[in-house]
């Protein structure tokens, strides 16, 4: 393996790594929809999602500077979460993911 390849899969490693799982392009397609969320609209639109599992990805997602948590100091509180400009970039290709998914599962089933 030539050292382009080696540090194509090490790139292409970092990128799944801040995106892959089950609920993350969920979450950046959400909030791509609807610009800005609270916790409890992410909640109602990511079905099956666990508190916790939100919670530590949406953790996740800030750490990594693909979306932003503003919280209001209000009571009771008032937390929002919005794409940064990095997780803006991110749409076209999870827009292309998702047009990928409806032709391959038509295939598929």
């Amino acid at each position: 393996m030539d050292n382009k390849s080696e540090k194509d899969i090490c790139v292409l490693d970092f990128a799944f790594q801040r995106i892959g799982g089950k609920y993350k392009g969920r979450i950046l397609w959400a909030l791509n929809k609807y610009s800005v969320m609270r916790y409890g609209e992410l909640s109602r639109e990511i079905s099956g999602i666990t508190t916790k599992m939100l919670t530590q990805t949406l953790r996740e997602l800030e750490s990594d500077n693909l979306i932003h948590r503003e919280m209001y100091p209000q009571v009771p509180p008032k937390v929002e979460y919005t794409l940064t400009e990095t997780g803006k970039e991110l749409i076209p290709f999870i827009r292309y993911l998702v047009e990928w998914g409806y032709k391959n599962m038509k295939e598929v089933k």
